[in-house]
């Protein structure tokens, strides 16, 4: 057989056979691009499909819940010390809260250096003093279901994880034989729901295509108007704070930057496509174990938590509304007002929801917290989305960045063969 036969034969069933033997990432990746593509020809015509989006969005949030509860519970349960979840749990907080503070700071230094504000006209007064720095009280409090069923029927992640990590735990005290048989029913729904999963994301070429379409052209003439400087001031820093996460997994693991991100590169297309750290969740968890072979009892703990705990991508955006709303309106903060933002944006970002648009009622919440006016914050509000495009990839990033690195750590100490880039 001649190379041109050779040819003929791989390519025997043409495109849709080639397609089919692709990767699901590459799938999605191509989608994608036929939604921008859509979006830029049809513009706002291209909001009929947005259906199909949401219908994928919804699929996702289905799984999303019930997959993080057994998940994380058949991963604790197959620890042999809770002394082990302990020092991992530590690790994860300490983690998730020093990235949100450097994102913080890089949102503001960025926002101060970059003045996106600077121009905008405002038509209110601007009052002098502060407003109330949320409790830390209510926000501990907040972490603990008052009821579990209203927990999950709300999709509250982080009580779900805490009522997962309770019910894991006494399982660990139970008595041999009637712990063993709920490790058993534990795994054995964790992998259904995997499974299930894995249904989901069949459909995720096409919802991944539909939500680009509809999200470039509705809102894709914004990139290019008067908030322009705004969107690429948030972008900008966005992207600063992934060359951090970069950095952090280079000297920690010795990875292959570029070949970790090629990786897990269908997450960051799901998130921004979504605008939903919940539903990207179902993606993260799949990569983590799929592509990147990390530890259940690791993957399960640190990716739920992080999708309500760690919002770097948020923080920055929260930073640049709230001085691009102060430069707007003629405000300067000092040092020590800017420690109470770090403070304040810290406790808010927390509180971010896992779902599209939810950073945004705490943008607001953030600027009315220091008596700004509402009407710059207002006006991000219509092009929120481009925003939460960034925020929702970077939150992700920095939850599977940090999993692969603790992930990694712990095969090192158990002496397990090193984990692939």
């Amino acid at each position: 057989m001649n190379t041109f036969d050779v040819q003929l034969d791989r390519t025997k069933g043409g495109f849709l056979a080639l397609y089919a033997n692709r990767s699901l990432g590459f799938k999605i990746l191509i989608w994608m691009v036929l939604g921008i593509i859509a979006g830029v020809i049809f513009g706002e015509r291209a909001t009929i499909v947005a259906p199909v989006g949401e219908l994928f969005i919804r699929l996702l949030l289905m799984s999303a819940v019930p997959l993080v509860f057994f998940n994380l519970i058949a991963g604790i349960t197959s620890l042999s010390n809770i002394a082990i979840l302990g020092r991992l749990g530590v690790r994860t907080f300490v983690y998730y809260l020093t990235t949100t503070v450097v994102a913080l700071s890089l949102g503001l230094g960025m926002a101060n250096l970059l003045k996106p504000g600077r121009g905008m006209q405002l038509t209110e007064n601007v009052s002098d003093s502060f407003g109330e720095v949320p409790a830390v009280a209510d926000v501990i409090l907040n972490l603990f279901p008052e009821n579990v069923f209203e927990a999950f029927a709300d999709g509250n992640i982080v009580q779900v994880v805490v009522f997962a990590i309770f019910v894991g735990i006494t399982t660990l005290m139970l008595p041999g034989a009637q712990k063993e048989k709920l490790q058993d029913m534990f795994a054995l729904i964790a992998e259904l729901l995997r499974k299930l999963v894995g249904v989901v994301l069949y459909f995720g070429p096409i919802g991944v295509g539909a939500l680009a379409a509809n999200t470039v052209g509705e809102y894709g003439s914004a990139i290019f108007g008067p908030l322009a400087r705004f969107i690429g001031t948030v972008w900008f820093t966005q992207t600063v704070m992934i060359g951090v996460y970069m950095v952090l997994l280079t000297a920690l693991t010795g990875r292959n930057p570029l070949k970790w991100l090629q990786t897990t590169s269908p997450l960051y297309a799901t998130a921004a496509a979504t605008c939903s750290s919940l539903a990207s969740l179902v993606f993260a968890m799949d990569i983590a174990e799929r592509r990147l072979k990390l530890t259940q009892n690791i993957y399960s703990f640190t990716l739920p938590l992080g999708a309500q705990l760690n919002k770097d991508g948020t923080a920055i955006m929260l930073a640049a509304v709230l001085l691009f709303t102060a430069q707007a309106a003629g405000v300067e903060f000092t040092l020590t007002q800017a420690v109470t933002i770090v403070v304040i944006g810290l406790l808010l970002s927390e509180g971010a929801g896992g779902i599209p648009g939810g950073g945004l009622v705490i943008a607001l919440i953030f600027v009315e917290a220091f008596n700004l006016p509402l009407e710059i914050a207002g006006i991000v509000a219509g092009i929120y989305r481009l925003i939460d495009m960034g925020s929702t990839t970077v939150n992700v990033m920095g939850d599977l960045i940090w999993t692969t690195i603790l992930s990694d750590r712990e095969a090192r100490k158990e002496n397990q063969p090193g984990m692939p880039p």
